[in-house]
C-alpha cells in the first residue's frame, strides 16, 4: 500500500486549532467586510453628489460622529487582519524553510499591528478644528 504524505501538514494539535480558527475568521470577517464595504460605497459614492462630495470637510463631518469612527475602525481592523491572515496562509503554503516562514509571518503580523494602531489613532484622534483657517470654514467646527 502506498501512503502519500500531506505536504507541510500541521505538526501539532495546537497548530491545527490555530488553522481552524484562522479559517473560520476568514469566512466570518469576509461576510462582515462585504456588508461594511458595500455600505461604505453606497454612503460615500452613490448618495449625494457622488465622488465630488468627498473632500476634507466631508470626512471631518463624517468623523464628527462616533458611529462613523467605529464603523471605519471596524472596517480597518477586519480588513487588515483578514488580509494579513490570507498572506500568512500564502507564506505557509509556499515557503520551504522554517526560519524564512517564521520571519515572514512575524513581519506580517508586526506590520499589521502597526497599521492597526496608526489607523485607529487617525480615526479616533482626528480633529479638523486645529487649524484656525479650517475653524472658520467648516460647519463641524462652528458648533
Amino acid at each position: 500500500m502506498v501512503t502519500i504524505e500531506t505536504p507541510r501538514s500541521p505538526r501539532s494539535r495546537k497548530h491545527a486549532q490555530w488553522e481552524k480558527w484562522g479559517w473560520l475568521y476568514m469566512r466570518y470577517s469576509g461576510a462582515v467586510l462585504l456588508i461594511l464595504i458595500f455600505g461604505h460605497i453606497v454612503i460615500n459614492l452613490l448618495s449625494g453628489e457622488g465622488i465630488k462630495q468627498i473632500d476634507f470637510a466631508f470626512v471631518a463631518g463624517k468623523w464628527a460622529s462616533p458611529f462613523w469612527q467605529v464603523y471605519d475602525v471596524l472596517m480597518l481592523w477586519l480588513a487588515l487582519i483578514h488580509g494579513t491572515n490570507g498572506m500568512r496562509t500564502i507564506v505557509n503554503d509556499y515557503t520551504e524553510r522554517e526560519t524564512v516562514r517564521k520571519a515572514l509571518n512575524y513581519t506580517l503580523w508586526i506590520v499589521c499591528g502597526l497599521l492597526i494602531v496608526l489607523g485607529t489613532l487617525v480615526c479616533v484622534t482626528f480633529d479638523p478644528c486645529i487649524d484656525q483657517a479650517m475653524r472658520a470654514s467648516l460647519e463641524v467646527c462652528k458648533g
